[in-house]
Protein backbone atom coordinates (compact mmCIF):
# COMPACT_ATOMS: atom_id res chain seq x y z
CA UNK A 1 0.00 0.00 0.00
CA UNK A 2 2.84 2.56 0.73
CA UNK A 3 4.67 1.44 -2.46
CA UNK A 4 1.88 2.30 -4.22
CA UNK A 5 0.61 5.59 -2.54
CA UNK A 6 4.56 6.46 -3.35
CA UNK A 7 4.47 5.84 -6.99
CA UNK A 8 1.39 8.01 -6.80
CA UNK A 9 3.02 11.00 -5.34
CA UNK A 10 5.82 10.37 -7.59
CA UNK A 11 3.45 10.45 -10.55
CA UNK A 12 1.76 13.76 -9.14
CA UNK A 13 5.21 15.41 -8.77
CA UNK A 14 6.69 14.41 -12.73
CA UNK A 15 2.67 16.23 -13.64
CA UNK A 16 3.21 19.23 -11.64
CA UNK A 17 6.87 19.98 -12.70
CA UNK A 18 5.98 18.80 -16.39
CA UNK A 19 2.82 21.43 -16.30
CA UNK A 20 4.56 24.54 -14.15
CA UNK A 21 7.75 23.46 -17.47
CA UNK A 22 5.06 24.12 -20.03
CA UNK A 23 3.44 27.35 -18.51
CA UNK A 24 6.88 28.75 -17.89
CA UNK A 25 7.32 28.48 -21.68
CA UNK A 26 3.88 29.71 -22.29
CA UNK A 27 4.20 32.83 -20.40
CA UNK A 28 7.73 33.85 -21.58
CA UNK A 29 6.41 33.20 -25.78
CA UNK A 30 3.97 35.43 -24.84
CA UNK A 31 5.92 38.28 -22.12
CA UNK A 32 8.62 38.24 -24.63
CA UNK A 33 7.23 39.68 -27.73
CA UNK A 34 5.28 42.33 -25.64
CA UNK A 35 8.06 43.62 -23.70
CA UNK A 36 10.11 43.97 -26.62
CA UNK A 37 7.59 46.29 -27.96
CA UNK A 38 7.33 48.32 -24.75
CA UNK A 39 11.48 48.68 -24.49
CA UNK A 40 11.12 49.09 -28.70
CA UNK A 41 8.70 52.23 -28.02
CA UNK A 42 10.90 54.06 -25.77
CA UNK A 43 14.48 53.55 -27.77
CA UNK A 44 15.72 56.27 -30.01
CA UNK A 45 16.12 56.12 -34.00
CA UNK A 46 19.20 54.97 -34.04
CA UNK A 47 18.63 52.07 -31.46
CA UNK A 48 15.88 50.78 -33.41
CA UNK A 49 17.97 51.16 -36.55
CA UNK A 50 20.65 48.89 -34.92
CA UNK A 51 18.39 46.96 -33.61
CA UNK A 52 19.68 43.54 -32.11
CA UNK A 53 17.99 44.39 -28.54
CA UNK A 54 15.43 41.92 -27.07
CA UNK A 55 15.01 42.62 -23.38
CA UNK A 56 16.86 45.97 -23.04
CA UNK A 57 17.69 49.25 -25.08
CA UNK A 58 20.46 50.86 -25.36
CA UNK A 59 19.92 53.88 -25.66
CA UNK A 60 16.34 55.08 -24.16
CA UNK A 61 14.63 57.91 -25.67
CA UNK A 62 10.91 59.57 -25.41
CA UNK A 63 10.49 61.19 -28.40
CA UNK A 64 8.54 58.28 -29.80
CA UNK A 65 6.27 59.31 -27.32
CA UNK A 66 6.37 63.32 -27.68
CA UNK A 67 5.65 63.14 -31.16
CA UNK A 68 2.43 60.71 -30.94
CA UNK A 69 0.97 63.39 -28.17
CA UNK A 70 1.92 66.39 -29.57
CA UNK A 71 -0.09 65.39 -32.87
CA UNK A 72 -3.46 66.94 -32.20
CA UNK A 73 -4.91 64.33 -34.35
CA UNK A 74 -4.14 61.80 -32.20
CA UNK A 75 -6.29 63.30 -29.21
CA UNK A 76 -8.76 63.86 -31.66
CA UNK A 77 -8.51 60.19 -32.44
CA UNK A 78 -8.26 59.02 -28.70
CA UNK A 79 -11.70 60.82 -27.68
CA UNK A 80 -13.59 59.34 -30.42
CA UNK A 81 -12.26 55.75 -29.70
CA UNK A 82 -13.06 56.22 -25.64
CA UNK A 83 -16.76 57.79 -27.20
CA UNK A 84 -17.35 55.03 -29.37
CA UNK A 85 -16.24 52.11 -27.15
CA UNK A 86 -18.00 53.39 -24.13
CA UNK A 87 -21.61 53.99 -25.88
CA UNK A 88 -20.84 51.17 -27.89
CA UNK A 89 -20.63 48.51 -24.82
CA UNK A 90 -23.55 50.26 -23.04
CA UNK A 91 -25.80 50.12 -25.80
CA UNK A 92 -24.87 46.87 -27.19
CA UNK A 93 -25.13 45.13 -23.92
CA UNK A 94 -28.18 46.82 -22.98
CA UNK A 95 -30.03 46.08 -26.70
CA UNK A 96 -29.20 42.56 -26.37
CA UNK A 97 -30.41 42.18 -22.64
CA UNK A 98 -33.70 43.23 -23.35
CA UNK A 99 -34.01 41.12 -26.33
CA UNK A 100 -32.61 38.34 -24.66
CA UNK A 101 -34.80 39.02 -21.47
CA UNK A 102 -37.49 38.63 -23.86
CA UNK A 103 -37.33 35.76 -25.70
CA UNK A 104 -36.13 33.92 -22.40
CA UNK A 105 -39.93 33.98 -21.74
CA UNK A 106 -41.85 30.60 -23.26
CA UNK A 107 -45.27 32.18 -23.41
CA UNK A 108 -43.94 34.95 -25.77
CA UNK A 109 -45.90 34.27 -29.05
CA UNK A 110 -44.21 33.62 -32.22
CA UNK A 111 -40.60 32.73 -29.76
CA UNK A 112 -39.66 29.97 -31.76
CA UNK A 113 -39.56 32.13 -35.22
CA UNK A 114 -37.88 35.01 -33.82
CA UNK A 115 -35.02 32.51 -32.23
CA UNK A 116 -35.17 30.96 -35.57
CA UNK A 117 -34.52 34.48 -37.35
CA UNK A 118 -32.03 35.34 -35.25
CA UNK A 119 -30.27 31.68 -35.23
CA UNK A 120 -29.89 31.77 -39.58
CA UNK A 121 -28.18 35.57 -39.12
CA UNK A 122 -25.37 33.90 -37.22
CA UNK A 123 -23.87 31.84 -40.41
CA UNK A 124 -25.51 34.04 -42.94
CA UNK A 125 -24.97 37.78 -43.95
CA UNK A 126 -25.81 39.84 -47.01
CA UNK A 127 -21.86 40.87 -47.64
CA UNK A 128 -20.00 43.71 -47.74
CA UNK A 129 -21.78 45.64 -50.65
CA UNK A 130 -25.23 44.97 -49.69
CA UNK A 131 -24.08 46.09 -46.24
CA UNK A 132 -22.25 49.06 -47.64
CA UNK A 133 -25.78 49.99 -49.78
CA UNK A 134 -27.74 49.97 -46.41
CA UNK A 135 -25.49 52.15 -44.93
CA UNK A 136 -25.87 54.70 -46.99
CA UNK A 137 -29.58 54.49 -47.21
CA UNK A 138 -29.51 54.89 -43.76
CA UNK A 139 -27.46 58.39 -43.85
CA UNK A 140 -24.36 56.27 -41.51
CA UNK A 141 -21.78 57.34 -43.75
CA UNK A 142 -19.30 59.74 -42.09
CA UNK A 143 -21.54 60.03 -39.11
CA UNK A 144 -20.30 58.70 -35.47
CA UNK A 145 -23.32 56.86 -35.66
CA UNK A 146 -21.79 54.23 -37.83
CA UNK A 147 -19.85 52.93 -34.83
CA UNK A 148 -22.88 52.49 -32.69
CA UNK A 149 -26.03 51.33 -34.77
CA UNK A 150 -24.98 48.59 -37.00
CA UNK A 151 -23.21 47.00 -33.46
CA UNK A 152 -26.17 47.38 -31.14
CA UNK A 153 -27.03 43.65 -32.07
CA UNK A 154 -25.27 40.47 -31.85
CA UNK A 155 -27.75 37.34 -31.75
CA UNK A 156 -24.92 35.20 -30.25
CA UNK A 157 -24.49 37.66 -27.26
CA UNK A 158 -28.34 37.23 -27.12
CA UNK A 159 -28.28 33.75 -26.63
CA UNK A 160 -25.77 33.97 -23.96
CA UNK A 161 -27.84 35.95 -21.88
CA UNK A 162 -31.07 34.23 -22.38
CA UNK A 163 -29.79 31.44 -21.30
CA UNK A 164 -28.01 32.94 -18.48
CA UNK A 165 -31.71 34.75 -17.75
CA UNK A 166 -33.26 31.37 -17.94
CA UNK A 167 -31.31 30.26 -14.96
CA UNK A 168 -33.11 33.09 -12.53
CA UNK A 169 -35.15 30.93 -10.12
CA UNK A 170 -39.33 31.57 -11.35
CA UNK A 171 -39.84 32.23 -7.80
CA UNK A 172 -38.11 35.72 -7.40
CA UNK A 173 -39.52 36.97 -10.75
CA UNK A 174 -43.32 36.02 -9.13
CA UNK A 175 -42.45 37.45 -5.65
CA UNK A 176 -41.60 40.34 -7.32
CA UNK A 177 -44.71 40.52 -9.43
CA UNK A 178 -47.11 39.75 -6.12
CA UNK A 179 -45.40 42.85 -4.82
CA UNK A 180 -46.72 44.93 -7.94
CA UNK A 181 -43.58 45.33 -10.00
CA UNK A 182 -43.87 45.41 -13.85
CA UNK A 183 -41.78 43.84 -16.60
CA UNK A 184 -39.16 46.84 -16.67
CA UNK A 185 -38.89 46.82 -13.16
CA UNK A 186 -38.36 43.06 -12.27
CA UNK A 187 -35.89 43.23 -15.60
CA UNK A 188 -33.75 46.56 -14.10
CA UNK A 189 -34.01 45.37 -10.69
CA UNK A 190 -33.52 41.44 -10.63
CA UNK A 191 -32.13 40.05 -13.79
CA UNK A 192 -29.67 42.73 -14.82
CA UNK A 193 -28.30 42.77 -11.25
CA UNK A 194 -28.20 38.96 -10.95
CA UNK A 195 -26.73 38.35 -14.68
CA UNK A 196 -23.58 41.36 -14.26
CA UNK A 197 -21.24 38.22 -14.23
CA UNK A 198 -22.94 37.30 -18.21
CA UNK A 199 -23.18 41.09 -18.99
CA UNK A 200 -19.50 42.06 -17.70
CA UNK A 201 -18.15 39.11 -19.92
CA UNK A 202 -20.00 40.45 -23.33
CA UNK A 203 -18.91 43.93 -22.28
CA UNK A 204 -15.47 42.70 -22.13
CA UNK A 205 -15.12 40.94 -25.74
CA UNK A 206 -17.39 44.16 -26.80
CA UNK A 207 -15.53 46.42 -26.15
CA UNK A 208 -12.16 45.18 -27.08
CA UNK A 209 -13.73 44.55 -30.16
CA UNK A 210 -14.93 48.20 -30.74
CA UNK A 211 -11.75 49.44 -29.18
CA UNK A 212 -9.64 47.40 -31.83
CA UNK A 213 -12.35 47.89 -34.78
CA UNK A 214 -10.91 49.88 -38.11
CA UNK A 215 -12.21 48.22 -40.51
CA UNK A 216 -15.82 50.10 -40.01
CA UNK A 217 -13.67 53.52 -40.52
CA UNK A 218 -12.06 52.38 -43.68
CA UNK A 219 -15.74 51.38 -45.40
CA UNK A 220 -17.72 53.59 -44.06
CA UNK A 221 -15.77 57.17 -42.82
CA UNK A 222 -13.74 59.61 -44.63
CA UNK A 223 -13.74 62.51 -42.31
CA UNK A 224 -10.45 62.16 -40.36
CA UNK A 225 -11.80 63.97 -37.53
CA UNK A 226 -14.07 60.67 -36.58
CA UNK A 227 -10.54 58.13 -37.39
CA UNK A 228 -10.31 56.45 -34.19
CA UNK A 229 -6.83 55.26 -32.52
CA UNK A 230 -6.69 52.43 -34.73
CA UNK A 231 -7.38 53.93 -37.81
CA UNK A 232 -4.57 56.22 -36.94
CA UNK A 233 -2.57 53.95 -36.29
CA UNK A 234 -3.17 51.58 -39.80
CA UNK A 235 -2.54 55.14 -41.42
CA UNK A 236 1.10 54.94 -39.56
CA UNK A 237 1.95 51.70 -40.77
CA UNK A 238 0.76 52.53 -44.21
CA UNK A 239 2.89 55.56 -43.86
CA UNK A 240 5.92 53.34 -42.58
CA UNK A 241 5.66 51.17 -45.60
CA UNK A 242 5.47 54.02 -48.32
CA UNK A 243 8.75 55.76 -46.78
CA UNK A 244 10.54 52.64 -46.34
CA UNK A 245 9.66 51.66 -49.77
CA UNK A 246 10.29 55.73 -50.75
CA UNK A 247 14.02 55.60 -48.95
CA UNK A 248 15.78 51.93 -50.26
CA UNK A 249 19.51 52.94 -50.62
CA UNK A 250 19.15 56.42 -48.77
CA UNK A 251 19.11 57.11 -44.88
CA UNK A 252 16.93 54.55 -42.69
CA UNK A 253 16.67 57.99 -40.09
CA UNK A 254 12.80 58.22 -41.39
CA UNK A 255 12.30 55.08 -41.79
CA UNK A 256 13.18 53.56 -38.04
CA UNK A 257 11.60 56.96 -36.97
CA UNK A 258 8.28 56.08 -38.47
CA UNK A 259 9.09 52.38 -36.46
CA UNK A 260 8.90 54.25 -33.14
CA UNK A 261 6.09 56.28 -33.31
CA UNK A 262 3.87 52.88 -34.73
CA UNK A 263 5.33 51.58 -31.69
CA UNK A 264 4.75 54.20 -29.38
CA UNK A 265 1.23 54.38 -30.90
CA UNK A 266 0.67 50.09 -30.28
CA UNK A 267 1.82 50.82 -26.41
CA UNK A 268 -0.65 53.39 -25.75
CA UNK A 269 -3.82 51.84 -27.89
CA UNK A 270 -3.20 48.87 -25.92
CA UNK A 271 -2.56 50.46 -23.03
CA UNK A 272 -6.74 51.37 -21.74
CA UNK A 273 -7.48 47.36 -22.64
CA UNK A 274 -4.71 46.36 -20.44
CA UNK A 275 -6.02 48.27 -17.33
CA UNK A 276 -9.90 47.57 -17.51
CA UNK A 277 -9.58 43.99 -17.63
CA UNK A 278 -8.62 43.89 -13.68
CA UNK A 279 -11.41 46.08 -12.90
CA UNK A 280 -14.43 43.18 -15.17
CA UNK A 281 -12.28 39.86 -14.09
CA UNK A 282 -13.85 40.11 -10.80
CA UNK A 283 -16.75 39.12 -12.71
CA UNK A 284 -15.92 36.16 -14.44
CA UNK A 285 -15.15 34.46 -10.94
CA UNK A 286 -18.47 33.88 -9.06
CA UNK A 287 -22.01 34.87 -9.65
CA UNK A 288 -24.21 37.00 -7.69
CA UNK A 289 -26.90 34.60 -8.08
CA UNK A 290 -25.51 32.26 -5.86
CA UNK A 291 -27.48 31.76 -2.55
CA UNK A 292 -29.54 34.60 -4.27
CA UNK A 293 -32.91 31.87 -3.44
CA UNK A 294 -32.88 28.84 -1.57
CA UNK A 295 -35.71 25.92 -2.55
Amino acid sequence: MNGKAAKEDLDSRIFDTLNIILLIICTVVIIVPLWNVIISSFSSGKALAEGGFIFWSPEFSLENYRAVFNDSNIWQAFFISVSKTTIGVVTHVFFCAMVGYGLSKKYIRGRKLYVAMGVITMFFSGGMIPTYLLIKSLGLLNSFWVYIIPALFSFYDVVILMNFFRNVPDSLEESAKIDGAGDWHIFLKIFIPLSMPAMATIALFNGVGQWNDFMTTKLYITDQSLYPLQMMLYEIIVQSQTQSMQNIGGSAVIETTTKGVQLATIVITTLPIILIYPVLQRYFISGMMLGAVKE
